[in-house]
C-alpha cells in the first residue's frame, strides 16, 4: 500500500494500548492532529502533546474534521461508548476498534451498515514497536481506508489482514493473549532455576534474557522455521535433548491448545 498522509485522528479511551498506539503513531510522525476523549484524562508522558491532543466531552471533538475515529475502549462499556458516538461520526468516516470480542455485525447494529468498519486485534509489544495486528474490515471501508488503518498499526509492528471475521477470536487467543503465556514461561522457567540452586536474581535474570535473545534469534532467521532453530539447539544425547524428552512428550502441548482454546471460547463469550 502507499504511503498515507498525517491524519487528523479522534481517539476514544487512553489507556495502556491506546496510549501505546498513541505514543507508536507520534513516533513515526502520522498523527496531523488527535483528540482523545477519555474522562480519566491522557497520561503524563503525553501532556507535552497538549497542542495535539486534548482531552474533550464527545460534543467538543472536532469529529467533522477527523479521518479516523478509533475506539480503545474494554468491550464492556462498549454499549455506552458507541450510544454517546453514533450521533457525531460523519458519514464516511472509518471506525476502527481494537476491543476484543465485538464484531463487525455488532457495530452495524450500533452504527449502521454503511459505516466503514474495521477490527484490530494488536497485542502488547505494541508498546515497544514489536506487536502484531490482525486487521478485518467490513464491505463499507475503501482501499483508503484501509491505507489509513494499515500504516497505522504497521507504526507500531507488523500487519496482517484476515479474510474471515471469525479467525479474529483465534488470534485474540493466540497473539492478543499470547504475551502473557510467554511472560509465565519465564515465571516458570526462574523458578525452576532457583529449585536447582540459582538466586532469584540469577534465574529471573537468565530466564528472562533467554527468552528475549530467543526471539531475537527468531525475528532474525525468518527462513528458517522454529522446529529447525529448535534442533539446532538440541545436540545428540545432550542437556537441551533431555529436557525436550519431557516438555514434548504432548502434556505441554495439551495444556497450550487447552490454554488457548480457553482464551478463544471467552472471547466469544465477550461478543454477548
Amino acid at each position: 500500500m502507499t504511503q498515507t498522509k498525517k491524519v487528523h485522528a479522534t481517539i476514544i479511551g487512553c489507556g495502556k494500548m491506546g496510549a501505546a498506539l498513541i505514543h507508536g503513531w507520534l513516533a513515526a510522525d502520522l498523527l496531523k492532529h488527535a483528540d482523545i476523549i477519555d474522562p480519566m484524562g491522557v497520561p503524563e508522558s503525553l501532556l507535552s502533546h497538549e497542542n495535539l491532543f486534548h482531552v474533550k466531552q464527545m460534543a467538543e471533538a472536532e469529529l467533522i474534521r477527523t479521518d479516523i475515529v478509533i475506539l480503545c475502549v474494554k468491550p464492556q462499556i462498549m454499549d455506552v461508548v458507541c450510544a454517546g458516538l453514533k450521533n457525531y461520526i460523519p458519514s464516511g468516516v472509518p471506525v476502527l476498534s481494537i476491543a476484543a470480542g465485538k464484531d463487525i455485525a455488532y457495530y452495524e447494529q450500533q452504527f449502521s451498515a454503511n459505516t466503514p468498519l474495521i477490527r484490530v486485534m494488536p497485542n502488547l509489544p505494541a508498546t515497544v514497536g514489536k506487536g502484531i495486528s490482525a486487521l478485518y474490515a467490513n464491505k463499507a471501508v475503501s482501499a483508503a481506508h484501509k491505507n489509513i488503518a494499515q500504516e497505522l498499526m504497521n507504526a507500531v509492528g507488523q500487519t496482517l489482514w484476515l479474510d474471515d471475521e471469525s479467525h479474529m477470536d483465534a488470534v485474540t487467543a493466540l497473539s492478543g493473549s499470547g504475551p502473557a503465556y510467554i511472560f509465565y514461561m519465564i515465571e516458570a522457567m526462574s523458578a525452576a532455576g532457583e529449585k536447582i540452586g540459582l538466586t532469584t536474581k540469577q534465574a529471573s535474570m537468565l530466564a528472562r534474557q533467554t527468552v528475549i535473545g530467543a526471539a531475537a534469534l527468531a525475528d532474525a532467521a525468518t527462513d528458517v522455521t522454529v522446529e529447525e532453530l529448535r534442533q539446532s539447539v538440541a545436540s545428540k544425547g545432550g542437556t537441551t535433548e533431555a529436557a525436550l524428552t519431557v516438555l514434548m512428550d504432548g502434556r505441554f502441548q495439551d495444556l497450550m491448545d487447552k490454554a488457548i482454546q480457553a482464551a478463544h471460547d471467552r472471547g466469544k463469550e465477550l461478543a454477548n
